[in-house]
């Protein structure tokens, strides 16, 4: 199996780091177009190699060549968000950015899956599926994964129980509008609502929309890097070794949970041929208009764009 992680900052290098370790496939290769970037980081990832033990090369590159007959792309490419800005303010520049560095990509792997990763992550998902040409169902959104994985943080958190325990779906789009379902979110099988009073889950489902910029403000000059990296690696697990894993993603819906001609985060199941399902959860009228919400914003940023 080949990989290639597209973006070489925080979150690339860390996600081609964590590829690695796993060993996930034989060989990672890491682009960017700053030149020495990619390469160096990549080497330093390959010098760590015998003390973590894992024969996977890999190389870093600021062009494509070396990224033919990969299986999966992951795009992590683009500007951050910085103290200030909105996830729509990223959108022109970081359009432009996906739709580049997909078009080049599969240009040389007609046969890979794409994992995208780039902010706003639904509009960004969309592009690169508009751009590659590529069936919905190949061209997969990271998002529930990671807002899940906070909100489950903060569970285990309050609670004082270990994470292992706590599973949480976060569904809409990856922002202000995501709908974190705490009906649906459980310690050991338990709903949280049994765990604790309606005040605390409200809190916490706040800190989990805000979850993003919580990390921006503090970091000042960046934004998040290894949960989403861990993120993106859980997914690309899911679909490397065909693990059929029932996860929250930014999936294009042509009429489930009454949404058409959008990207937007609901249940899939993720498997060797990417998107091989679409789970629909039964949803309360209050949370299917959450849902349904947040998809129009999606699609009003769509809308904004030339693609």
């Amino acid at each position: 199996m080949k990989i290639t992680v597209i973006g070489a900052g925080n979150v690339g290098a860390t996600t081609a780091q964590r590829l690695v370790d796993k060993q996930l496939a034989n060989e990672v290769v890491l682009v960017d177009i700053v030149e020495g970037v990619p390469q160096g980081k990549g080497l330093d990832i390959l010098e760590a190699a015998p003390v973590e033990k894992t024969d996977t090369r890999i190389i870093g590159t600021n062009g494509y060549d070396e990224t033919a007959d990969s299986d999966l792309v992951i795009i992590t490419a683009g500007i951050a968000r910085k103290p200030g800005m909105s996830r729509d303010d990223l959108m022109n520049t970081n359009s432009k950015i996906v739709r580049g560095c997909t078009e080049a990509a599969i240009a040389k792997s007609p046969n890979a899956t794409l994992i995208i990763v780039s902010n706003p992550l639904d509009v960004m998902t969309y592009v690169a599926w508009k751009s590659s040409g590529l069936k919905k169902q190949r061209v997969v959104g990271m998002a529930g994964v990671l807002d899940a994985a906070r909100f489950r943080s903060f569970i285990a958190a309050e609670l004082n129980v270990s994470v292992e325990d706590v599973h949480a779906f976060v569904l809409g789009g990856h922002g202000d509008s995501m709908v974190p379902l705490p009906r649906y979110s459980t310690v050991a099988g338990i709903p949280i609502p049994e765990l604790m009073d309606k005040a605390t889950v409200d809190r916490l489902v706040q800190r989990t929309r805000d979850g993003g910029i919580e990390i921006v403000n503090h970091l000042k000059t960046g934004s998040a890097y290894y949960a989403p990296s861990a993120s993106a690696v859980l997914m690309a697990e899911a679909i490397i070794r065909d693990k059929k894993r029932i996860l929250p993603c930014a999936a294009y819906l042509e009429g489930e949970y009454g949404i058409s001609g959008t990207y937007v985060g609901v249940p899939v199941k993720l498997g060797r041929n990417g998107i091989e399902e679409i789970v629909e959860i039964k949803l309360s009228s209050e949370e299917a208009a959450a849902l349904k919400k947040s998809a129009d914003e999606v699609k009003g940023a769509i809308a904004k764009l030339s693609v």
